[in-house]
């Protein structure tokens, strides 16, 4: 069990990775804030939305965060939400573990998509995504709350950020609540291409 433990996002200028309510998700701000990756060749594949796309460095990275990732964790209002709005072959391949309090049986998707629902608080969906990953990363997929869980826990080791030439004025901050006296951030990549700039942190306990 070797791999990290990371977060990759898309966030608007003014500091805003969703909108407020689940209802405006695939909403305007919502589909300029993922501008970025929408035209991407492999984004087009993964969710079987047509041959065609972009093959930039855009497309690189969104196959990158992909092929590292051998398990993902979230949380139940991102579940809830892409559970209405995922194709039936949903876009991660991998186990995918759930915190929530609801108890229910893992639900198997066409493509290797299975979703285990983990009662027991967020160390105890990593160590059980962590053993599924095996030597590859765990991704914390979100939503802004259960990252910041994790954050503020000291269980991410690397974040990415892809900043978006958008401003939302509203909704779910990234780093809103953050225990900011006990980390600092090392950069260790920005890039910026045509429609965004990415941003790689590790984070380390001060």
């Amino acid at each position: 069990m070797a791999g990290k433990v990371f977060f990759s996002v898309s966030m608007s200028l003014d500091g805003f990775i969703a909108p407020e309510s689940a209802e405006e998700l695939m909403g305007r701000r919502w589909m300029e804030l993922q501008a970025w990756i929408f035209p991407q060749r492999f984004f087009r594949e993964n969710l079987k939305l047509g041959e065609g796309g972009e093959e930039g460095r855009d497309n690189d990275i969104a196959r990158e965060l992909f092929e590292r990732t051998g398990a993902s964790v979230m949380g139940k209002r991102m579940f809830d939400a892409g559970e209405r709005a995922w194709p039936e072959e949903a876009p991660f391949h991998t186990p995918v573990f759930v915190v929530t309090h609801e108890r229910r049986d893992p639900w198997e998707r066409p493509g290797g998509t299975t979703f285990h629902f983990v009662n027991d608080g967020i160390e105890t969906a990593l160590d059980l995504a962590r053993q599924a990953a095996g030597d590859r990363d765990v991704r914390v997929a979100g939503g802004g709350e259960t990252i910041l869980q994790y954050v503020n826990a000291g269980l991410i080791d690397e974040f990415s950020i892809a900043l978006s030439p958008v401003l939302f004025g509203s909704g779910v901050r990234l780093f809103e609540g953050v225990d900011a006296n006990r980390f600092a951030l090392r950069q260790v990549r920005s890039e910026p291409t045509e429609r965004a700039t990415h941003l790689t942190y590790e984070i380390r306990e001060r």
